[in-house]
């Protein structure tokens, strides 16, 4: 018997994608979203959020209206004012986080966890102290873009998050059709794309998204996911507790996990239950 862990109902692939600043762009950005049925981890700044309103090129998306623009997607933290936060005290950065999470928290009546670095700035006391504040992965800017083994793979560090690219990156459509085009499910593997969304405004290109997310959506090979999605089911498939043969599975956490038993049976392991993987096969 050979015995993989999956995404939800045997999937191999996954797609996230994470916006930064809570600009109204937002709003266009996530009707495309929805439209296509991608899923987006959206990182908001609570401070300016409350102060950058009227006058600004591209104004923030009010505080009021949060918790139903996104709802279905991801609400995650951006810090409260933008700061280059590897520059500030470590007070400061406590401060900067919790607050904003407090904030998001307050308009959004739900748990916030992720993070995207402002600035793409952070360093290893930024890391532990996000992490020990609550934060439970983090984004970076720098990106695994190329076709090499590990440029589609999950976080070996959920707190230096890289994604694959940028969506002005030329090879973003090479990217999405070798993706979508990838077969062996023997990996496990993800595609990551980020940005702000006021750039397709400031570059007159929503065509780029729109066409990207008329390619990708749809697919049944594909998990749709917001990024704490795949941090929490990464965390439940560590969780599964094997029989030393492996062929009694014991799932402690709350949430199913998914096995491919001999590559083509796939098994749903609910949470708090043990299943014998011999009676698959």
């Amino acid at each position: 018997m050979k015995v993989y862990t999956c995404f939800p109902e045997g999937k191999a692939k996954a797609l996230t994608m994470s916006y930064d600043d809570g600009k109204v762009e937002d709003i266009r950005l996530l009707e495309i979203f929805n439209k296509y049925g991608i899923k987006g981890t959206f990182n908001l700044n609570y401070g300016i959020m409350i102060s950058e309103q009227e006058g600004q090129k591209h104004p923030r998306i009010p505080e009021e209206q949060i918790a139903k623009l996104y709802k279905g997607h991801e609400i995650a933290t951006h810090t409260m004012t933008h700061p280059t936060i590897a520059r500030c005290p470590i007070t400061e950065a406590a401060m900067e986080i919790l607050e904003d999470r407090k904030g998001l928290e307050k308009i959004s009546g739900t748990v916030i966890r992720g993070h995207a670095y402002p600035n793409g700035s952070y360093n290893e006391d930024i890391k532990q102290l996000f992490k020990q504040l609550g934060i439970a992965y983090a984004r970076v800017t720098e990106t695994n873009a190329g076709f090499g083994f590990s440029d589609f793979g999950l976080p070996t560090d959920p707190m230096e998050w890289r994604p694959t690219c940028h969506h002005n990156d030329p090879k973003l459509m090479e990217y999405a059709e070798y993706f979508a085009e990838f077969k062996k499910k023997q990996y496990l593997k993800l595609m990551y794309v980020w940005g702000h969304s006021y750039e397709f405004a400031e570059n007159d290109n929503w065509q780029v998204i729109e066409e990207f997310c008329r390619y990708m959506g749809g697919r049944d090979d594909i998990w749709y996911a917001t990024n704490i999605e795949i941090i929490d089911y990464m965390e439940a498939e560590k969780q599964l507790k094997f029989s030393a043969d492996y062929h009694l599975v014991y799932n402690p956490s709350a949430s199913s996990v998914w096995l491919a038993v001999d590559n083509d049976i796939y098994v749903e392991v609910k949470g708090g239950t043990t299943l014998d993987l011999n009676t698959f096969i």
